[in-house]
């Protein structure tokens, strides 16, 4: 079963110093038939203004990770963690017992955009943990790039969570597959540029979700970064 999430349908917020996108619930944008699917709970495409940012504040019993596609985010926790990361770096955050951080742009004249997307954790009450990679561009292009998993196999990130997150750069005729194992479902966003999935034509914002499918197949990329889940 295939279900199309359209971008155009997301909720909006614009304060100023950041506007967001909310793919799911979130903060005043309520909708009660886009409030989580599988342990997927948050997808907020954020863009950050000059000398804005999220000031400190705490998180509990969640993985949050960052996917950064233009300019730089400051990040500061409770942990001792503090880096800037750039296009092609994540960031993830098991939160567990609690954490808090803060998250800025510092740039006096470009804004940084990015994803912020949160996942439930296998467990509540885990010790909390921060990490960092890059994943250049090359490393995903014309193919499904393994940036999340639940071991760090392949030099990902390594989530408390049984999720496997891709990321990839896709165009022309290059097509990519990836199958599903029974009981798992699959959620693909696509970040920018246009893409066909299963057969469904997707355009930037928009995403996949699906459910009970053998496989995710990706074809007819022009100018496509997407993140493909395979969820439980």
């Amino acid at each position: 079963m295939l279900t199309l999430r359209p971008g155009s349908e997301r909720g909006h917020a614009n304060h100023g110093w950041l506007e967001s996108y909310h793919s799911f619930s979130f903060a005043g944008y309520v909708d009660p038939n886009h409030v989580q699917f599988g342990p997927l709970r948050v997808i907020n495409e954020d863009r950050v203004a000059p000398g804005g940012g999220f000031g400190q504040h705490g998180h509990r019993d969640m993985e949050i990770f960052s996917y950064v596609l233009s300019g730089e985010l400051a990040h500061r926790d409770t942990l001792g963690n503090g880096s800037s990361i750039g296009p092609g770096q994540v960031q993830l955050m098991t939160t567990g017992t609690g954490v808090e951080h803060s998250e800025f742009n510092h740039s006096g004249q470009a804004p940084v955009h990015f994803l912020q997307i949160w996942l439930f954790p296998r467990e509540t009450g885990l010790a909390p943990r921060y990490s960092e990679a890059d994943f250049p561009p090359e490393s995903k292009r014309d193919q499904l790039r393994l940036i999340i998993s639940p071991d760090g196999r392949d030099d990902s990130l390594r989530i408390e969570q049984d999720a496997f997150i891709y990321a990839t750069l896709l165009e022309g005729t290059t097509a990519l597959t990836h199958e599903l194992a029974p009981g798992r479902r699959g959620y693909v966003h696509l970040i920018r540029g246009t893409l066909t999935v299963n057969g469904q034509p997707l355009e930037g914002g928009d995403a996949l979700l699906l459910e009970e499918e053998a496989q995710i197949e990706l074809a007819h990329g022009r100018d496509a970064e997407a993140l493909v889940f395979d969820l439980p």
